[in-house]
């Protein structure tokens, strides 16, 4: 099974999971995963809060938007690609899904941060335009 194939099993699993699924007792594979990707669902939108922030923030500057923007656009095709990779190294067994899908929520995570250290802080003691987010 390909790792599209995974994802197509996990959106499906979105649509037949409540949205009371008790995630703490997931049992099967197919549980698990859509637990797991719940909460890649949260650190993306997340990220996708921060990221528009720093444009908002920064809206005066429409060149640092755009250059926003195209880190954006490359750091997905980087962390595709590394997720990827983690889904390979993991392709032999069941635990591969939640293995891609946690790579994806770590990463994002950590995106999120570099977007709140880098575009919603101030070199002074100004508080940040947005909490700090939690990576871990």
């Amino acid at each position: 099974m390909n790792k599209y194939l995974l994802l197509l099993i996990w959106l499906y699993s979105t649509a037949v999971f409540s949205d009371d699924f008790d995630c703490d007792n997931a049992m099967t594979t197919i549980e698990i995963n859509h637990c797991v990707g719940l909460v890649l669902d949260s650190a993306e939108k997340e990220m996708n809060t921060y990221l528009l922030k720093s444009k908002e923030h920064h809206h005066y500057d429409p060149e640092l938007t755009e250059s926003i923007e195209s880190a954006q656009k490359t750091w997905a095709v980087y962390a595709q690609a590394h997720c990827d990779s983690i889904y390979t190294m993991w392709r032999e067994g069941s635990i591969r899904g939640v293995m891609y899908l946690s790579c994806k929520t770590n990463i994002t995570k950590q995106r999120t941060h570099d977007i709140w250290s880098s575009f919603l802080t101030y070199m002074d003691s100004t508080p940040p335009v947005l909490p700090e987010p939690k990576v871990k």
